[in-house]
């Protein structure tokens, strides 16, 4: 472990201004989709949300319906429009998440500890992201034609992306919070070591 810190810690991608712009990118890029192309799908959809937006899954009659209600011209935009703007999001946040937490550790002096291994988890929530995506695209061609298989293996998928970024998020959380204390008993106390700036 002691290698692996001190690669991180050297590394160029935990420095401040990198995580800085990897987050501004990576957030962009979901706010594009919040407010272009996912409604532009739903607007399709009746009332019903899209498959991406069910962290506690779905089955196959549900998809069967969604499908359905989109119609020709829904389904086209969720596979043409969604769908590739969604295959840039999960490997930015991937990558921008886990420096973000990184970032973090570092600051808190943590690298060398277990937790640095919590860094995994927005990696495993964009590849399963991915699966997801892959599923949706064969279930958006073959249709009517839909495979329950297809569905459960993605529906599986979809579950596991949510739980890895609800873990992630509850982690991120705590260590911002130790961060933020650290920080302000420092700065209270003029006798200890002052914060560092970012990097």
């Amino acid at each position: 472990m002691g290698t692996l810190s001190e690669n991180i810690k050297s590394s160029r991608w935990i420095q401040g201004k990198t995580v800085l712009w990897l987050f501004i990118i990576t957030n962009l890029v979901y706010v594009f989709m919040l407010s272009v192309t996912i409604p532009k799908v739903m607007g399709f959809a009746g009332g019903m949300k899209l498959m991406d937006m069910l962290p506690t899954g779905y089955d196959f009659q549900y998809v069967n319906t969604l499908l359905v209600t989109l119609g020709e011209e829904g389904r086209a935009v969720y596979l043409y429009r969604q769908i590739p703007a969604d295959m840039i999001y999960p490997g930015l946040f991937g990558i921008s998440y886990c420096i973000l937490l990184l970032f973090f550790l570092k600051k808190l002096n943590k690298l060398n500890s277990p937790l640095i291994y919590l860094s995994v988890l927005p990696l495993m929530g964009g590849l399963f992201d991915y699966f997801e995506n892959i599923g949706i695209i064969f279930m958006l061609r073959s249709f009517p034609d839909l495979s329950g298989n297809l569905v459960s293996m993605t529906n599986v998928f979809t579950i596991i992306k949510s739980l890895t970024t609800t873990v992630y998020f509850i982690v991120l959380l705590v260590i911002l919070v130790v961060w933020i204390f650290q920080f302000f008993r420092k700065n209270k106390n003029p006798t200890q070591n002052t914060s560092r700036n970012i990097e």
